[in-house]
């Protein structure tokens, strides 16, 4: 039995988690506010909880966070829980438990849990995506998770895909954040509606100011010619960082996670129109599907969990 821990900027979502099959054998939550001590004492209390629902020994703990999240099982820096900067969880961890810890960033989890439980499963190289309110990214590579040399593999999100556009809230300009998460959906939908070309988002919102990226979803639900415009611009700039993901990595695949999943098909195929815009020989390659994740929201807790055991001993 191992316990997974997805660790946001609100909450902390954990499982019990069977390593063998991977079932989710239980569910627990806690606040994730606080300081470094209320953190800790919250996780070894979530620990304690679902110890009481394994009939077999907990044998391991994972942590997903996103961030830099170092091999060493320290956070560096986590733009979720600004508080922990250089903070050692992953010992600090182990040693009020007296149990293996792992500690990745969370789209690095949700990549190895999709490629063991998920859409992953038989793919030897591909790229997670994940689109939420930013972009995270996980690397498999022969069927093997990248961490790279200090733990910080897969920051594609703060790639600059455009060196001279807006600035970024980590401070740096153009970056393919910026430009194609979540947040920026919201504000595609809101320069749409300064320009008149918005109706339906500002009938939902009230105002231009309150227009998010749920209000584009919902017309696109009811195939609103506008929001099908703006969502459309918006899959060309995803596009722009997915066809640097499969030019670097000779993908086999890319798979897409995170909230925007929910959008569906429409996302995929959206993407996938607009690769050939961006990509050297296009014509020539096999082609790369774009799928869904198929895990959710305990993409992160289950990968953490997993990797307990394929990379646990970095923590050590």
């Amino acid at each position: 039995m191992i316990i997974g821990f997805d660790i946001g900027g609100t909450n902390i979502r954990a499982l019990l988690i069977d390593s063998d099959s991977g079932e989710i054998l239980s569910r627990a939550h806690s606040p994730s506010d606080g300081n470094e001590k209320q953190l800790l004492e919250n996780l070894v209390a979530l620990v304690e909880e679902l110890k009481t629902y394994s009939t077999e020994e907990v044998t391991g703990i994972g942590l997903a966070i996103a961030g830099l999240i170092g091999r060493d099982g320290i956070v560096h820096y986590s733009p979720n829980l600004p508080d922990l900067v250089e903070f050692p969880i992953g010992a600090r961890l182990q040693k009020l438990t007296g149990l293996p810890v792992f500690v990745g960033n969370d789209a690095t989890a949700g990549a190895w849990a999709e490629a063991r439980l998920g859409a992953g499963r038989g793919v030897d190289n591909f790229a997670f995506v994940a689109l939420g309110t930013g972009i995270g990214t996980g690397l498999v590579i022969n069927q093997n998770i990248v961490l790279g040399a200090h733990g910080f593999a897969g920051e594609a999100g703060h790639a600059t895909t455009k060196s001279d556009g807006p600035t970024h809230i980590t401070g740096l300009s153009g970056s393919w954040e910026y430009f194609a998460s979540g947040n920026a959906l919201g504000r595609l939908g809101r320069q749409a509606a300064e320009e008149g070309k918005f109706a339906l988002g500002l009938k939902l919102a009230g105002s231009k100011e309150q227009i998010t990226g749920l209000h584009v979803s919902k017309g696109l639900s009811s195939e609103d010619e506008q929001s099908l415009v703006i969502f459309d611009e918006f899959c060309r700039q995803v596009a722009i960082g997915v066809s640097n993901l499969i030019t670097i990595l000779d993908a086999e695949q890319i798979i897409i996670g995170g909230g925007l999943v929910q959008i569906g098909d429409l996302l995929t195929s959206g993407v996938k129109k607009w690769l050939p815009e961006f990509m050297f020989g296009w014509e020539y390659r096999p082609e790369v599907p774009i799928r869904l994740a198929e895990l959710g929201i305990d993409a992160g807790s289950l990968g953490a969990g997993l990797l307990v055991h394929e990379m646990g001993e970095l923590s050590k």
